[in-house]
């Protein structure tokens, strides 16, 4: 799976309608034996469509229960996932960016993505948040980017890792927030050039493998937890999304430091 297949479960969720259908229809109509090519009948796309027609209460049950396997199995990897950001947060930070206090008692977990407006005004948010509570809290960055709807979401999330390799990803992060409107490839050039990045490695590491496959993992880890929109927050164990208030923040951090 690619950075660009950010829609796979309704891509899974096709793939099984199709294949029950396929069952449905061989189970109500007959057996029917297919080529040596596998290839289906002339006929097979009519048939189908009929049976559908015939029984639609046996395909929405179908969906229905393929839903709630889906909804069971998203608690089931959220329930595991928020376990572990409490008793082995290093294993979800993995190489994710990091800053803030070094104990990480308290880990706030950011998914954003750089084109993301809601992601822009909670960038502000979280840095008058860390301001304050920078020597309690450990900030970890995780890529969301939402490719789809944001064109400069993956280039922008992959520059931000070139700049990670050479340890200014923090800096790099504000600029690519601070001038969201120009987000481009001659802003990231800019952007790194005022860093002092060195530009060779800057421009080999963003188009890299490595690149790839760390926003990948990222985007696969949100997938798991069910995550369709940014900037998303977990906090220990508690989670929030949007562009919140300080307020709220500082509420989470209280509930939070009451439990452990």
């Amino acid at each position: 799976m690619n950075i660009l297949s950010a829609n796979k479960p309704y891509r899974q969720l096709r793939l099984w309608l199709a294949a029950t259908v396929l069952t449905v229809s061989l189970a109500l109509t007959g057996c029917s034996q297919l080529g040596q090519s596998g290839n289906v009948g002339p006929d097979f796309e009519r048939r189908v469509i009929q049976v559908i027609r015939d029984n639609p209460e046996a395909i929405l049950e179908s969906v229905q229960a393929y839903q709630e396997r889906q909804q069971q199995d998203l608690q089931s990897s959220r329930q595991t996932f928020l376990e572990q950001m409490k008793t082995d947060p290093a294993a979800i930070i993995g190489s994710s960016p990091t800053t803030g206090a070094s104990d990480r008692e308290i880990v706030l977990l950011e998914f954003s993505d750089f084109q993301c407006p809601f992601c822009a005004r909670a960038h502000q948010t979280v840095k008058q948040f860390m301001d304050k509570h920078g020597d309690r809290v450990t900030l970890v960055y995780k890529h969301l980017p939402l490719s789809q709807i944001h064109p400069e979401a993956i280039p922008s999330a992959k520059a931000s890792w070139a700049a990670q390799q050479q340890g200014k990803f923090w800096e790099y992060q504000d600029a690519l927030f601070a001038q969201q409107k120009q987000l481009g490839e001659d802003l990231y050039i800019a952007i790194a050039k005022n860093l002092n990045l060195d530009l060779e490695q800057f421009n080999r590491d963003r188009e890299s493998a490595a690149a790839e496959a760390a926003i990948q993992k990222d985007l696969e880890l949100a997938q798991g937890l069910g995550l369709s929109g940014t900037p998303f927050f977990v906090m220990n164990g508690e989670t929030f999304s949007g562009a919140v208030e300080l307020s709220k923040m500082e509420e989470v951090l209280a509930q939070v430091s009451s439990q452990s």
